[in-house]
């Protein structure tokens, strides 16, 4: 039987999974009705949180914070269960918290998750600057960046994923299969690195094919569908010719086929369709998405290790990163 998780606890509740890792961990005011509410779906999915065994000896929390800049999407989700998987394994409890989405992505947002009530941190947030993980590494509280390389003055390990090849290697399979020479990039967050290393090889698979680089063919999809329809929309609106699009993941991919069925555009016969990660409903769209498969839910796994491994006292673990293949699917136009 699969263990109950925090994330199965929040979804009974009908709250957050922040809320509930509040709830548990008392670092935050929270409803009455609500508190109640959390409690009846721990006690009805037998759910027993690690920390009941925590003890303060050697000022230990038994707690492992996880700063992220969302808690729903296809992404996350598998991300959550990896992180959880590992922490649990190792007899600790997980604190969630929501890093601000407002502000300049470079300013350091409030950060509750610290070495007084953490034994170690997870981060994923671009919105994390370097100062404040400077800061933060010189508190000496264990640290592990997800998607983030390590800044070159720190020792904090990073799980990335293998962005170049495989991005290469899917805009090339359009061009030399599939004769596209007018190929799309919808990108990125501003300052994902993961975005910037897919543009960089992007670009690269147009110059080894002597396809010059057409800024006009490049936006901000944000990792986001209704964004991505907003932008492929405009560009069709505006008269943008493309015959290729490879969104800079899944979700943008999909937000991208409406957009262009919309507009009566065919996939894979008048554009080819790609995109990033091998989401959970990637094979299911209509036509199936060709995309790059991403393991992230190994990475959350893998970032979890690495960050009890520092923790035990187990010494600093060298940087992960993750391999990713091409998986071939229609929507380029393959069979």
């Amino acid at each position: 039987m699969a263990r109950v998780t925090i994330n199965d606890v929040a979804q009974l509740a009908g709250v957050s999974i922040s809320t509930v890792s509040r709830v548990l961990n008392g670092t935050a005011p929270v409803a009455v009705e609500t508190v109640a509410q959390v409690r009846d779906a721990m006690e009805k999915l037998n759910y027993k949180p690690l920390a009941a065994a925590r003890t303060l000896a050697g000022r230990r929390t038994n707690t492992v914070g996880l700063l992220v800049p969302e808690i729903t999407g296809e992404f996350f989700m598998p991300l959550l269960r990896g992180i959880e998987e590992g922490v649990q394994e190792a007899g600790l409890d997980l604190l969630v918290h929501l890093a601000s989405q407002n502000g300049d992505a470079g300013a350091n947002p409030a950060l509750p998750l610290d070495e007084h009530n953490t034994d170690g941190l997870l981060v994923f947030t671009g919105r994390l600057a370097d100062g404040e993980i400077v800061r933060l590494c010189h508190t000496g509280i264990p640290i592990v960046l997800l998607f983030q390389s390590t800044p070159s003055y720190t020792q904090a390990p990073s799980v990335m994923f293998e962005n170049t090849a495989s991005t290469q290697e899917i805009v090339e399979h359009m061009i030399v299969v599939h004769g596209r020479r007018r190929i799309a990039f919808l990108s990125g967050p501003p300052q994902n690195e993961d975005s910037t290393l897919r543009e960089h090889a992007y670009r690269a698979a147009l110059a080894k094919h002597g396809i010059a680089f057409d800024p006009v063919l490049v936006g901000e999809g944000g990792y986001s569908h209704e964004r991505a329809q907003t932008i492929i929309s405009d560009w069709l609106l505006h008269g943008v010719e493309f015959d290729g699009l490879f969104a800079g993941d899944d979700s943008a991919a999909v937000g991208a086929l409406l957009a262009l069925r919309r507009a009566g555009r065919r996939v894979p016969e008048d554009v080819s369709l790609v995109g990033f990660d091998d989401l959970p409903f990637a094979a299911l769209v209509d036509p199936p998405l060709t995309t790059v498969g991403a393991p992230v839910e190994a990475a959350g796994r893998a970032a979890a290790q690495l960050l009890i491994q520092q923790i035990q006292g187990k010494g600093m673990p060298r940087p992960i990163e993750l391999p990713t293949h091409v998986i071939y699917r229609q929507s380029c136009g393959c069979p």
